[in-house]
Parts: structure tokens; sequence; C-alpha cells
């Protein structure tokens, strides 16, 4: 079941990397007219409302990407079986299908129905039509119907299958709903305090990648808060919406960097060198991009009191930022290219506190690391103890080797992972490779992290997940050509 929520998570990522293209597009359009949100300027207006035209439609992006990113093979009958669920449920649960159905007043149906395109039912039909897809899309028709055989019919079984969830939805999602937005408002109702609740807990799940449903109560409209799309359209409270997201500036722009250099000093004289390399890429992703996984991944598990107080630390972040009404906000996550292009949002309160809080910060993450690490001997990158080092022939660079770094790095990990006769399964999300094995005890840890990956994962008996960052993309594709020969 965990993996099973860790795959949807995944998938999540593939519409949620969309958003930067909106944040850019909104970003710029709102520089060029901070007051007149493009009633001032037909180039503004352009730009905005091209970037609405992605957030407005978010649930039909995480329907299509969840569709995709969850059928076994990647195929696009898939994604087009996802927008056929998402429109046969949103159509049959709008309010005016469900007004006829129950022979009452549009004015009188209940009010969970006017929020049905919403990205948790997107959620839902992106699951129901991967399952179709991998259930039926090899199926074989007697000849009369044989046109409709395997992936043909997948969007058919789809459609049908979603009959039968919108009847269970026509009954369960107002209960749903309604605990959703009592979950919502408990949370909001805190205030800052709740803004704070939530940003502790959403650095404590990051190990388990079920933080993205937590996103999705705050960040989306799944239960009314939909803090990102309301921040960049400019609906809500100046100084309220965005609380969700401020506070994360300070801590990826600069108490993770801040945080990184900590355990840079605290690293062994002779490990400096290597540890240097690690730290700065991930310190920079964190602040340039707010990609913090290869960074925290690098300290997770070899220091987890340090990442509980990463998360106390985060928690306290957002609070605080609540607290003064600081706002600012991201499309994609909260690096430097997001904060500049959400300044001049016309709901950024402030923005540029968060800097100074940020500082203030960066200077907490580096005193309390270099403190807990010192007192408490934690072994971060670079303390590593003799007995646990990487052997010598697995640490030595292959510059003698052909292809790229990422064809180097596939090589070795693929190696460690113990290569065909024990890899039955290889995927990857944002940062990740995700890959089920047959036996665990095969793989080679020490091999896989001589490449220089921040960590390792282990989250089942046969599944494990390599932290690559934000190139994954390409190791896990030089990954894939080994597997196809």
């Amino acid at each position: 079941m965990m993996k099973y929520l860790q795959n949807i998570g995944r998938s999540l990522m593939l519409p949620v990397a969309v958003l930067p293209a909106a944040a850019i597009l909104m970003g710029i359009g709102y520089w060029i007219d901070p007051e007149g949100w493009g009633a001032g300027s037909p180039i503004a207006a352009f730009l905005i409302k091209s970037g609405q035209s992605i957030i407005d439609n978010m649930s039909i992006l995480f329907a299509v990407g969840v569709a995709l990113g969850m059928s076994k093979d990647k195929d696009g009958s898939a994604a087009l079986s996802g927008l056929v669920a998402y429109l046969v449920t949103t159509t049959l649960l709008s309010t005016e299908s469900v007004a006829m159905l129950q022979g009452i007043e549009e004015a009188d149906v209940n009010a969970a129905f006017g929020k049905i395109e919403n990205q948790f039912i997107g959620i839902i039909s992106g699951i129901v039509a991967s399952i179709m897809y991998n259930r039926f899309s090899h199926v074989k028709l007697p000849d009369a119907l044989a046109f409709f055989s395997g992936k043909r019919l997948v969007p058919i079984m789809s459609a049908v299958s979603m009959l039968l969830v919108s009847l269970v939805l026509f009954f369960a999602w107002p209960v749903i709903y309604s605990a959703l937005v009592s979950f919502g408002n408990a949370i909001s109702n805190l205030e800052y305090i709740g803004a704070g609740l939530y940003g502790f807990f959403n650095r404590l799940l990051i190990p388990t990648g079920l933080h993205h449903a937590l996103n999705s109560v705050f960040w989306f409209d799944v239960a009314g808060i939909n803090d990102i799309a309301n921040f960049w359209a400019g609906k809500g409270e100046k100084g309220v919406t965005g609380m969700y997201q401020a506070g994360f500036f300070p801590v990826m722009m600069f108490g993770l960097p801040a945080a990184a250099l900590a355990m840079y000093h605290s690293a062994k004289k002779e490990k400096k060198k290597d540890t240097a390399s690690l730290m700065l890429a991930a310190g920079f992703a964190s602040f340039f991009t707010g990609v913090t996984e290869p960074l925290e991944f690098a300290f997770m598990f070899v220091a987890p009191a340090l990442y509980v107080t990463h998360a106390v630390l985060t928690g306290l972040s957002l609070g605080i930022a609540a607290f003064f009404h600081w706002t600012a906000g991201f499309g994609f996550s909260a690096g430097f290219v997001d904060f500049f292009l959400s300044s001049r949002l016309p709901l950024a309160n402030s923005p540029y506190m968060l800097l100074v809080q940020g500082l203030v910060f960066a200077v907490i993450y580096y005193l309390l690391f270099r403190f807990l690490i010192a007192k408490f001997n934690l072994t971060t990158p670079g303390r590593e103890d003799d007995s646990e080092e990487i052997i010598e022939d697995a640490v030595e660079e292959d510059t003698n080797a052909e292809g790229d770094k990422y064809a180097i790095m596939a090589r070795k990990i693929y190696e460690g992972l113990g290569s065909d006769a024990n890899v039955t399964a290889v995927d990857h999300c944002a940062t990740r490779l995700r890959v089920d094995v047959k036996d665990m005890d095969t793989v080679d840890q020490k091999k896989i992290k001589s490449t220089g990956v921040p960590g390792i994962n282990i989250v089942g008996q046969n599944s494990i997940q390599v932290i690559v960052g934000p190139q994954v993309q390409f190791v896990y594709d030089e990954v894939k050509k080994m597997r196809n020969k």
C-alpha cells in the first residue's frame, strides 16, 4: 500500500512540473503590470491569461499526468483515458446534472458538487484510467470487435468504470468534501500555528513521499484553500493567501544551504574536498530552484535527529512568516526563481522580509547543525568511519570510460543494484530512481554511493530508491538503455 501511494506521489510530479511554465508567464505579466493585472498592458494580459490557462486546469493535468505515470509502460492511450475518466465524472456530477438527477433546483444542490472539478477528482480519474490500462491494454476481443481491442479498449473501459465511480461519489463526495473542508478549516483556523504545523508535517513526510497528499489539501483546490492558484490569480486576502508557501523560502533559499555549509565544515579534513562538491551542488539546487531532496537525503537517514530539527525549523519558518503576514508564492518550489517571479504579484506582501528572515534562519541552521553534529558525533557526509569508506576501485573516477557522466553513473548504479539478474523494475520521479529488486541483500550500497549520489532509501523488502537529484531523468534513460539490451 505504501509503495502504491508513493507511486501516486511520483506520478503527481509530472503535472506539477508544468507549474513553472505558468509561474514564469504570470510572474512576468505581473511584473509588467503589477497594479492593473493586465488591464493596463495587452502584453501583460496576454502573459497572465496564458499562465492562468494552466493554473485553472490543474485538475485535468492531474488526471492526465497520474494516468500516464501510473500506467505500466507510460503509453499515451493511458493519458487519453485519464482525460476521458475525468470528463465523465465531472459532467455527471456537475451541479446541473445533479439537479436533474435529484429533481431539484440548482440552487438547492449540495455545494460539494460545485467543486467537483478539482485535483482530488483528477487524481481518482488518473488512478482508475491507469488500472484500466494495465488490465485491458493487451486484451484481444473477438474478430467482430477487433477494432476495439488492446489500447483502444482502455478509454472505453475507463468511461464505464467511471460511471460506477461516479455513482459512489454521488453519495460519498459530499461526505469526503465536508471532511476535507473541516480538516483544512481546522488547520487554517489556527492561522499561523496551523501554517507552522503544516510546514512541520510537510518535511516529516518527505521520506515516505506522502507529503504530496498533504500538499494537495493546502496548495490545491481539494478543501477549498487552493493556496497556489489563488495566490497567482490574485484571488484572496493580501497577507493571508500564500501563507502555506511563504515560509518555505527562508528554509530552501537560506536555511538548507547554511546546513550544507555546516556539514562541510564538520567533515573530516581528508574528506572535505568530496564533501564540498556534494554540498555545493545540493545547496545551490536548494537555493536556486527549491529542489531540496538531494541535500535532505544526504543527512535524512544518517542523522535523523538533524532531519527532525530541520522539520521543526521549517514549521517555525512557516509560522513566523504567517504571523507577520509576509507572503510570496511559487509555481514549482520555494527557490530564487519563484521568489523573483512572485515578488510583485498582487497578493505578495512584504516579500523581501522573507529574505531577512532567511538570513536569520541561515545563522540558526548553521549553528544548530554544527552544534548537534559535534555534540552527538553524527555521521553526516564526510564524517564516516574509515570502516565505512567506499572501496577504492569504486570511488576512483572512471575517466577513461566511454560515454558521458550520466552513462558512467548509471552503469555503476545498475551494477550496484544487481543488474538484470536482480532488478525487476525501474522508474523515476523528480529526483529519485525507484527500483524493484528480487533480493535486497544483493544490492551493493557502497558501489551505488561511490557515484556521488546524495543517498539511498530502502522503502520495502524489494523496493529501493536512489536519490540522484534533478538530473535523474538522464540517469534513468541510461539505465533503461541497459535494460533494453
